[in-house]
Parts: C-alpha cells; sequence; structure tokens
C-alpha cells in the first residue's frame, strides 16, 4: 500500500529567534538548534521542498532598541545581523543531521552566506536543499514575518508554517486568559479585524490578496510540521 502524499510539496517554515532558545534567556542553545534541525529533518525525508525564515529576537530584537531609544533604521539593521548568526547556527545543526543546506541573505555577505536570488533559491529547493533566508528584506521597517509572506509568494510555496509558543491561534493570550479559546480555522479578514497576533497587518495582507495559507503551531509539541503538511489538524490555519 502506497505511503500517505504530502498535502505540501514546498513549504516555508517561519521560525522565531527564540526557537534556538531552549531554556537559554539570551543567545544560541545548541540542542535547541539540533531539535529544530530534527524536525526540518523529517519534512525533508518526505521529499517535500523547505525553505525557512528565521528571526533574530533571541539576540537582538529591532523594536526593542527603538523603544531604547535607536535610529530604527540602526537597530533593524542590527536585527538583520542576527538573523544571520541564527542562519549559520540552523545551517550547521542540519549538515550534521545529513541534510543538504544552503543560507541566503538579503544582506550581501558572501562569506557566509549566498545573495538572495529567487531563481536561484528555486533551484536549490528542487536539487532537494533545505534553503535558510535570513536579514528579512534587507530593508529596515519591515518584519521578518512580512518577509515570510513575500519569500513564500517569490519561490510559490504552497503554505507558511508558523511555529510559535503556543499550538495555535486563540481569542486572547492563552499564557495570561486561561478561558482564552483555540481557533481550529480562522478567515484573514477575522485575524485584522480582531487584531490577532499571528503575524502583522502586512504579511496577512499579503496572504489574504494571495490565497497563500498560514498554519499556525507549537514548535514544542515533537512531530507538529510533518503532520501540518501531511494535511493532518494541527494548530489553526489561516486562509
Amino acid at each position: 500500500m502506497d505511503s500517505p502524499r504530502p498535502a505540501y510539496d514546498r513549504v516555508l517554515l517561519k521560525l522565531s529567534g527564540e526557537s534556538l532558545l531552549g531554556k537559554q534567556s539570551y543567545g544560541i542553545n545548541i540542542g535547541a538548534a539540533a531539535h529544530v534541525a530534527r524536525e526540518i529533518k523529517d519534512l525533508h525525508a518526505l521529499g517535500v521542498q523547505v525553505a525557512v525564515m528565521i528571526g533574530g529576537g533571541n539576540i537582538f530584537r529591532g523594536v526593542r532598541g527603538t523603544g531604547e531609544g535607536m535610529d530604527r533604521a540602526s537597530a533593524d539593521q542590527m536585527g538583520m545581523m542576527a538573523t544571520i548568526i541564527n542562519g549559520i547556527a540552523l545551517q550547521d545543526a542540519l549538515e550534521k543531521a545529513g541534510v543538504p543546506t544552503r543560507h541566503m541573505s538579503a544582506l550581501e555577505i558572501r562569506a557566509v552566506a549566498e545573495p538572495f536570488i529567487r531563481r536561484r533559491a528555486i533551484r536549490h529547493l528542487e536539487k532537494g536543499r533545505v534553503v535558510i533566508f535570513t536579514a528579512g528584506l534587507g530593508s529596515p521597517y519591515f518584519t521578518t514575518d512580512t518577509a515570510a509572506a513575500l519569500r513564500a509568494l517569490e519561490i510559490r510555496a504552497r503554505v507558511i508554517l508558523k511555529a510559535t509558543k503556543v499550538d495555535g491561534v486563540y481569542t486572547a493570550d492563552p499564557m495570561l486568559d486561561k478561558t482564552a479559546k483555540r481557533f481550529r480555522t480562522i478567515r484573514y479578514m477575522d485575524v485584522l479585524k480582531r487584531g490577532l497576533k499571528v503575524m502583522d497587518a502586512t504579511a496577512i495582507s499579503l496572504c489574504k490578496d494571495n490565497d497563500l495559507p498560514i498554519i499556525v503551531f507549537s514548535l514544542r509539541q515533537p512531530g507538529s510540521i510533518r503532520r501540518a503538511v501531511m494535511g493532518q489538524e494541527v494548530g489553526t490555519k489561516v486562509s
């Protein structure tokens, strides 16, 4: 009997920098990076083409720098550099797990990453390489959420998989409100109208205008990424 086929053959996985923290309050935990790499390896083994957009909040978040009086452009540039550090760590973890990987940065830093070129990124995916996108879009004032949505559209991904600390989208913050209810599915417009913190409004609008679904799930539950890609009910689907 044939094995079930994945519901999505090309995906973009959006990771926060915090996914590499482990139990630390700052920086990169090598064990946490290895865990993420194993989860991605499971997808790769299914024949799914995987791109990853990673944030940098475990090292430096541009919004925080702005709040402390930094120029926004300078703070965002520091945040972009933090994502490149995370990209190097994730690439190392993936390659140690035996997964062929390419790191593409929106900022030109050829000693550690290729410059982002859309056709080259697609070719890497077609050749079975996991592609890590860093430095967002290379410009200040754009979040990694918006960068993830745009890159997903550019590479023609079938879905954005957004890994978070909670297992989906809730009516309120489940960490603070024990009565919060999880949505199984929700429409883009309802996310915008309710002001739910799924992704920023620009990213949600990009996905809405191009019919790109988003699946929000918890990275803390092993196998969640695989189940989402196989079409099983995981977290919350925004569509």
